[in-house]
C-alpha cells in the first residue's frame, strides 16, 4: 500500500481532533463560535445567524477547514446535504481526503475520508460526531456521495481530481461499530 502524504486541509481538521461542544444549554464552545463568525468571509458563502454549538456543526467544520485551506465552500455549509457536488467533482469510490456526505435520522452528515477499516467501514475525520471531532467508521450503506473539494483561484472555485494514489485508503484500527450520533 502506497503511504499517503498528509493533504493541508486534512492536516489543518486532525489538528481540532478533541474538540468538543459544550453541552450546556447557555454556554458554548469559543472555538466553535469563531468558526461560526469567521464563516461568509471564504468565497461568499452564507455568514452564521446563529452563535452556539447546540446544532448540528458537522458542516460547518467541513466549511471552516476548507475555507482556511483556499478550498471553495458551499453557500449554505450549514446543511450537510448541499457538500454533495455542485462545484466539486464527484468520485464513485472514496479517495484519502475527499468528502464524504452521508443519510442520517433528521438529516445529513458531511466528513473527510482518511481510511477504511478491516470490517470495510469508512473512517471519517469529521466535527459533530458524538459532540467532537474524531475519527469514526461509518457504514458504506449511508453514503450519498464523494467530492473532492475544489481549489479557489482568482474567487472562482475550480474542480480538481485526487492523484490515483489516493484511493488507496489506509487501514485504520476500529472496533467495527459504526458511528450512529452525528447530530
Amino acid at each position: 500500500m502506497t503511504t499517503q502524504t498528509e493533504l493541508p486541509w486534512i492536516d489543518r481538521a486532525r489538528s481540532y481532533l478533541g474538540l468538543r461542544e459544550n453541552t450546556s444549554p447557555t454556554e458554548h464552545n469559543p472555538l466553535l463560535i469563531h468558526m461560526l463568525d469567521s464563516m461568509g468571509a471564504f468565497n461568499g458563502e452564507a455568514k452564521a445567524w446563529w452563535r452556539n454549538d447546540d446544532v448540528a456543526w458537522c458542516g460547518l467544520f467541513v466549511g471552516y477547514v476548507l475555507g482556511t485551506m483556499q478550498r471553495y465552500v458551499v453557500r449554505e455549509w450549514y446543511r450537510a446535504s448541499e457538500w454533495s457536488g455542485h462545484t466539486m467533482t464527484e468520485l464513485f469510490e472514496p479517495a484519502y481526503g475527499c468528502l464524504v456526505t452521508f443519510t442520517r435520522t433528521g438529516g445529513g452528515h458531511v466528513g473527510f475520508v482518511v481510511g477504511q477499516d478491516k470490517h470495510g467501514n469508512i473512517m471519517v475525520l469529521g466535527g459533530n460526531q458524538g459532540n467532537e471531532v474524531n475519527i469514526r467508521p461509518f457504514a458504506r450503506s449511508r453514503v450519498t456521495g464523494y467530492y473532492w473539494p475544489s481549489k479557489m483561484q482568482n474567487g472562482r472555485p475550480i474542480k480538481s481530481n485526487p492523484a490515483s494514489h489516493r484511493y488507496q485508503l489506509p487501514l485504520l484500527t476500529s472496533d467495527g461499530r459504526v458511528s450512529e450520533d452525528e447530530a
